[in-house]
């Protein structure tokens, strides 16, 4: 690709409203609010669920780790880049998730691209929800399998192409959580589906841990029992406000992936100061239910308010609610109108989605008053 097609490309995506641009935030003391050139924002556009990524005992938990073993790893797991801390971690998401073991891994986008072509050869068949985020797409097309998709949440197509497709090996790949509609994928219609056609389960739990199931996610939501032939990745850097990702299953599965999935052989590991904060994270989300709680109080009171006032929400049931307010052009004037107003609420555009909205994600250390702000906007607005 020429410099000049780059340039004609960059001038098409400007002319149709498309263009992304980095948004570099400031310091900030409060996960509930945003620093950017200067201007202080309520935040509504984070994954920090239940807004740990300020918390303090957190942070003195990387501090300390920084002091005991320096910050960079220096090299991959498999050559002495981890450190106790990060066996520790493994063994407490392993108790936490009820799964024979764990593994982490740098990120979830690096989870789904190793695990998904580790476990699906090339006479495998994986069967992938439409709106899986784009890191299961990606882990499907890296996989050697065939990949079928399934149209969103429908069982009842889901179960259609597992009675015609035919494999060595039979893959349900969902997203939990659906990050741009904020829908819960039928877990446990699919539970059962993979039963009856003796198929492997990988779930994408990345907004469900630390939400879902009193924040040990999805499988607890459902109050499903976790299985061999059940594969839950999640992720630290979404409710528990760390960074990096994990694989919980069973030893045999674990023990794979360690020989296995490129993302985990070929990475450095990550720093022991960001495995610390997971290991704190993890064990305040387990002191209780009551920031999770929190949580789900603000979720419902931005949820009613919305729909006291008319807006669509497609069929949101977490704190991701999208708000479909019209075409690109609309939704870029509703979100510059918010930020007007010191709501942070980015657009989100095609290709990410096919109908723009705005996307608002609720946080356990949003205030009433954090709340009640964006609908008198709205409502205004409207």
């Amino acid at each position: 690709m020429s410099w000049k097609t780059c340039s004609e490309k960059i001038e098409r995506l400007k002319k149709e409203g498309l263009l992304r641009t980095i948004k570099d935030r400031q310091a900030q003391q409060s996960a509930s609010k945003i620093l950017i050139d200067g201007v202080e924002y309520i935040n509504f556009a984070s994954n920090d669920y239940l807004g740990l990524s300020t918390n303090s005992s957190i942070a003195e938990s990387a501090k300390r780790a920084i002091d005991q073993y320096g910050f960079g790893a220096g090299a991959s797991r498999l050559l002495s880049g981890g450190t106790e801390l990060h066996s520790a971690l493994e063994r407490m998401v392993s108790e936490f998730k009820k799964t024979g073991a764990a593994l982490a891994f740098n990120s979830g986008y690096s989870a789904n691209t190793s695990a998904i072509p580790a476990i699906a050869g090339e006479n495998d068949i994986i069967f992938s929800d439409e709106l899986n985020h784009a890191s299961i797409i990606d882990g499907c097309r890296l996989s050697k399998a065939r990949t079928v998709i399934y149209r969103h949440r429908d069982v009842a197509h889901l179960s259609e192409l597992l009675k015609k497709e035919k494999g060595d090996k039979k893959i349900i790949v969902t997203d939990t959580v659906f990050s741009m509609d904020g829908d819960i994928a039928p877990l446990y219609d699919i539970y059962n589906i993979c039963l009856a056609n003796d198929a492997i389960f990988y779930l994408d739990d990345a907004h469900g841990t630390g939400v879902l199931g009193d924040g040990h996610g999805a499988l607890a939501h459902f109050k499903l029992k976790p299985e061999p032939w059940i594969i839950q990745m999640g992720t630290f850097s979404k409710a528990l406000g760390s960074y990096g990702a994990f694989i919980a299953a069973d030893k045999d599965t674990i023990n794979w992936f360690i020989n296995s999935a490129r993302g985990f052989i070929f990475s450095t590991a990550l720093p022991s100061c960001v495995i610390a904060a997971s290991i704190a994270a993890l064990n305040i989300i387990q002191e209780g239910p009551e920031i999770a709680d929190r949580l789900w109080q603000n979720r419902e009171r931005l949820f009613r308010g919305l729909h006291k006032a008319g807006f669509d929400t497609l069929n949101s049931e977490t704190p991701i609610i999208p708000v479909i307010v019209g075409d690109t052009e609309k939704t870029m004037r509703f979100s510059d109108h918010l930020k007007n107003h010191h709501i942070y609420a980015p657009a989100i555009r095609p290709a990410t989605v096919k109908m723009p909205r705005i996307r608002f994600t609720v946080s356990a250390a949003h205030t009433d008053e954090d709340i009640d702000k964006v609908l008198e906007v709205l409502r205004k607005t409207l």
